[in-house]
C-alpha cells in the first residue's frame, strides 16, 4: 500500500533494529499507529477494510488493544455495526472485562487489528471472544510480515486472515519508488528468510 509509504510508517533502520513483543529483532518496522494522523491514508485503510467486510457474513466488529480499537471502531462506525474490544489482559478495576463494549455470545465476530507478525496477539484475542461465545472465523490486517509461523497458526486456529497489503508488494513499491535501495532490500530479504537468526547474527 502505497499510503504507508507516503506517511513513512515504513521505518527500515537495520543499525537499530526494533524487537517485537515475539523477541524477533527486526530491521523494519511498520508504524501502523501513526495512520489515524494522516486523514487521507486512513481513509484509504477504512475503505479497504470496508471492501473486504462486504464479502463477510458477521455480525460484531472487534478491535485487538491497542493498535486495531481506531480502526474497528471507524469501521464499525461507517458500516453500522456494533463494536467491541479485546483488551490484552483483564481489567483489574471497574468491572475487570476482558471484552469491552457488549456482549459477543452467539455473534459472529469480525476481528480486526492493525499488523500481523507472529499472530499471537491476534489468535489471543480469538481465543478470548471464542471463550466469551463469540464465533470468529475471519481477522482482517492492514498488512502481514508474512512469517510462516503466523501462517501455520491461522490455519490451525481456522481463520482465515485478509490483509490489505503485504510486505512483498511494500517492498517492491519501496524499491521501485526510491524509498528503499536495493541493498536495503537485500538486508530485509535475508532477515526475513530467517527472521530469529538474522538478530543473532
Amino acid at each position: 500500500m502505497q499510503a504507508l509509504l507516503d506517511i513513512q510508517a515504513v521505518k527500515f533502520t537495520p543499525n537499530e533494529p526494533k524487537t517485537f513483543k515475539s523477541g524477533i529483532l527486526s530491521p523494519i518496522y511498520i508504524d501502523n499507529r501513526a495512520i489515524p494522523y494522516h486523514p487521507q491514508a486512513w481513509h484509504e485503510v477504512i475503505a479497504g477494510f470496508q471492501a473486504i467486510a462486504k464479502t463477510l457474513d458477521f455480525d460484531i466488529i472487534a478491535g485487538i488493544a491497542v493498535a486495531g480499537i481506531p480502526h474497528s471502531a471507524a469501521l464499525a462506525y461507517v458500516m453500522n455495526k456494533p463494536s467491541v474490544f479485546v483488551r490484552k489482559e483483564t481489567k483489574e478495576h471497574g468491572l475487570k472485562n476482558r471484552i469491552e463494549g457488549g456482549d459477543v455470545s452467539g455473534k459472529r465476530v469480525l476481528l480486526i487489528e492493525d499488523l500481523i507478525t507472529t499472530g499471537g496477539s491476534s489468535l489471543a484475542g480469538v481465543a478470548e471472544l471464542r471463550k466469551a461465545g463469540g464465533i470468529v472465523t475471519d481477522c482482517m490486517a492492514i498488512v502481514s510480515y508474512g512469517f510462516q509461523q503466523a501462517i501455520d497458526a491461522f490455519q490451525q486456529a481456522a481463520v482465515k486472515l485478509h490483509t490489505l497489503t503485504n510486505f512483498d508488494q511494500i517492498l517492491q513499491i519501496g524499491l521501485q519508488t526510491g524509498y528503499f535501495q536495493p541493498t536495503d532490500v537485500k538486508i530485509i530479504r535475508a532477515w526475513m528468510t530467517n527472521p530469529y537468526e538474522w538478530g543473532r547474527a
